[in-house]
């Protein structure tokens, strides 16, 4: 993986000054390159971490066609390389390299906008285009890598990550009421194109923009178009194996040391257990790490979000498909040491010690591994999370996700956001993406209300729980894939009736028997449970006396912002304010990164 970033005027010379800072403020997504390159009205720049053909994949990488050139700068992984080049060298096309940035260079050079279509894998990457003097920006159908934009006047800046397109001339941090609705009562979530900050936007998953003279052309290329199912329930079972086997085939291709993240859930052992076994093909054994925190031994205790621990799970799998395995224990005082830089990561604020130890353990992974595979997606795409069997979640009118809507509101001064206007714009968001859902041919209410369900967390929570572990894992220069989100699965899933997710009352069925056999039954049997959170009421009592401190401080911004003792109420009800995880502990650290935020950005809040 690396980042990307530049910026293009084709009303006037630009001037490259600007690109070395940015592209420095990038360099942890790729510490093994990096490279600028411009022309009189353009600027690219790349930091690479080196995957596949790690000698000759430089970049920017600059290919010529009928005398015009063509410069690339890439992020990401192909997955359908070799039958892509050897598509376009059956064309006339000539290669220098193996490296996957050249055939989606050429892929380009061929089909031009057509060319996205094309690619199976994870990228965000910018060509320029001399015969058609443009440049050319194109994201994965899944947003599993970003992209930010901003036009300003005739200048239009992109990046990786936000930071970069900060460091450009008059940028400002900034955040509008529309803005701060968002962070306040959707974050970690994001609305589809928003980069929350004022002027800032993101290119949508699936889509690509075309940059001429004095126009910006943005596109959809993908949209997930259901199939009416013609499998039975057991041919579909076959078919999902098989395309699980080919995806998990397709991702274990690597140049460097490859490893995968094992929870000992579902997800995470079928897809280490399928590359354990295509590894040992090769009479290569995979290395498997599980994640823990330090006391969570002592003070763990069942409940119906996280029903078990992971550990004798993972060593069990481990065991079974024969992989070298670790177990990385996060230290709680550096948990919370990282909730800082986990923000710089992000550019906001995210999910507190979620994204801290993530980061924590993605470093100690990047010491022996530069690629991991995850389980990640399988629940948005199989309907894992509680709210799928939940009665009545739909009729609440909001993200199934999301809960305590209203003290989260009332916790900010009413000159921030305000309840009433608050409640209507996350309402009409959510009526936006509800009435965006595609229908599938004979679908009953039942299954239309589990395609709906499925729809929002595969736009929206699939999406933020992609970004956190993009932000995190690139911060320690670590590439995580995963082959949960292959567009092929999504799509061949998402058509299937709800019957076949949900089988027997149990949830994610058709995965788990399409798992017999690959990973041992009592795994395919357990129940979900979800990424590991810290338990020990340490880690609660150090938080609180972080933010007691800063809320003590004059110069403290949450003193102006935030209601007091609206937030004594929150913390003593110790409801999850997001998804399963970010309860009492977590919303105040949370706080301290909004604090931080805000702070360390220079955040100019627009009333």
């Amino acid at each position: 993986m690396c980042s990307i970033c530049g910026y293009v005027d084709f009303n006037k010379k630009i001037d490259p000054k600007y690109i070395m800072e940015m592209n420095s403020s990038l360099s942890h997504r790729g510490p093994d390159q990096n490279g600028i390159a411009f022309g009189f009205d353009w600027c690219f720049g790349h930091n690479r971490l080196a995957v596949i053909d790690v000698e000759k994949g430089i970049q920017p990488m600059i290919s010529e066609k009928n005398g015009y050139k063509y410069t690339i700068i890439y992020n990401g992984e192909l997955y359908n390389s070799l039958e892509l080049k050897n598509e376009l060298l059956s064309l006339g096309h000539t290669f220098k390299t193996d490296c996957d940035t050249e055939v989606v260079l050429h892929a380009y050079m061929e089909w031009e906008e057509e060319s996205p279509k094309r690619l199976n894998g994870i990228f965000a990457y910018g060509i320029y285009d001399e015969l058609n003097h443009q440049v050319f920006l194109a994201r994965d159908r899944l947003g599993v890598k970003p992209l930010f934009y901003s036009q300003k006047d005739s200048t239009v800046i992109f990046s990786s990550e936000i930071k970069a397109i900060l460091k450009y001339e008059g940028m400002k941090a900034e955040i509008d009421r529309k803005g701060f609705m968002e962070v306040a009562c959707l974050l970690p979530t994001r609305v589809p194109g928003s980069g929350v900050f004022k002027g800032i936007n993101e290119l949508e998953p699936a889509s690509f923009m075309i940059i001429k003279k004095d126009k910006l052309i943005i596109q959809k290329y993908w949209e997930i178009e259901p199939k009416r199912n013609t499998h039975t329930y057991s041919e579909a079972v076959v078919y999902l194996r098989e395309l699980l086997r080919d995806t998990v085939r397709r991702q274990i291709v690597s140049d460097v040391p490859l490893c995968t993240l094992l929870s000992g859930g579902l997800d995470s052992s079928t897809i280490t257990c399928i590359a354990s076994e295509e590894l040992s093909k090769r009479n290569e054994i995979l290395r498997t790490y599980s994640f823990d925190y330090e006391e969570n031994n002592i003070y763990f205790k069942p409940n119906s979000f996280q029903p078990d621990s992971d550990n004798n799970y993972s060593l069990e799998v481990s065991k079974y498909s024969k992989t070298v395995h670790k177990v990385l224990t996060a230290p709680l005082n550096t948990v919370i040491d990282l909730l800082y830089e986990a923000v710089d990561k992000r550019d906001m604020p995210g999910m507190a010690d979620i994204d801290s130890s993530l980061m924590y353990f993605c470093g100690e992974i990047k010491k022996n591994h530069t690629v991991a595979l995850s389980g990640e997606c399988a629940d948005e795409i199989f309907g894992g999370y509680p709210w799928f069997h939940k009665e009545g979640v739909m009729s609440k009118n909001i993200f199934p996700w999301i809960y305590s809507l209203k003290d989260k509101i009332e916790l900010f001064s009413p000159d921030i956001i305000n309840l009433e206007e608050s409640t209507s714009y996350v309402n009409s968001i959510y009526e936006k993406s509800v009435s965006s859902c595609p229908v599938i041919e004979g679908e009953n209410y039942r299954d239309r209300e589990k395609t709906i369900i499925c729809w929002l967390n595969l736009n929206w929570f699939m999406v933020s729980l992609l970004e956190r572990k993009d932000r995190m894992s690139m911060g320690r220069s670590l590439e995580v894939r995963v082959p949960f989100a292959d567009h092929r699965i999504v799509e061949y899933v998402f058509s299937l009736p709800w019957s076949y997710k949900y089988k027997d009352n149990q949830p994610k069925s058709i995965l788990r028997d399409a798992a017999k056999g690959i990973v041992p039954l009592s795994v395919v049997n357990r129940k979900k449970s979800p990424y590991p959170k810290t338990v020990s009421p340490n880690y609660a009592s150090k938080v609180k006396s972080i933010l007691d401190e800063r809320l003590n401080h004059k110069d403290c911004i949450l003193r102006d912002i935030i209601n007091i003792k609206k937030l004594s109420q929150i913390l003593e009800s110790n409801t999850p304010w997001f998804g399963q995880l970010m309860s009492g502990p977590q919303f105040m650290a949370w706080l301290i990164q909004l604090d931080y935020w805000i702070e360390k950005y220079g955040i100019n809040l627009i009333k």
